[in-house]
């Protein structure tokens, strides 16, 4: 019996809350099975690879020089095409570091994910952020 549309969306957006949650933890462990093994990952205008080879060489060491990570003002929309899911989730987020100023972001990150026989996993995420505009003066 084919899931109900509710039950998979569900099962996506507790994929991309796990992954938000390990970077929040600055933990990465275990986050590899949430991607596909032919997985692509693209930040800021980079290529950055598979998700194991952006977990060895950006991700996993960048964790290392921060004290916290946090996400807010979340918004995720989640659709299907056919069998995968695109996945849009809006933030922004906050980087306090061991040494210089914390560094505060919108960002947007763009998930493709498809249904595996372990279930949903990410196929290609490209993320972008850029610094807080600041508010503009009324008239």
């Amino acid at each position: 019996q084919e899931p109900t549309a509710s039950a998979q969306t569900g099962a996506v957006a507790e994929v991309l809350s796990r992954y938000r949650s390990a970077v929040e933890r600055l933990d990465a462990t275990n986050t590899e099975q949430l991607f596909t093994e032919d997985s692509q990952v693209f930040e800021n205008g980079g290529v950055e690879g598979t998700y194991r080879n952006y977990l060895a060489h950006h991700l996993g060491p960048e964790l290392g020089h921060f004290t916290s990570f946090r996400f807010s003002n979340l918004a995720v929309d989640i659709r299907f095409e056919g069998p995968v899911a695109l996945a849009t989730e809006s933030y922004t987020y906050r980087i306090e570091r061991h040494e210089g100023e914390p560094i505060e972001r919108r960002g947007v990150t763009t998930s493709v994910l498809r249904r595996t026989p372990q279930g949903w996993r990410i196929v290609s995420m490209h993320g972008s952020s850029r610094a807080p505009r600041p508010p503009q003066p009324s008239n």
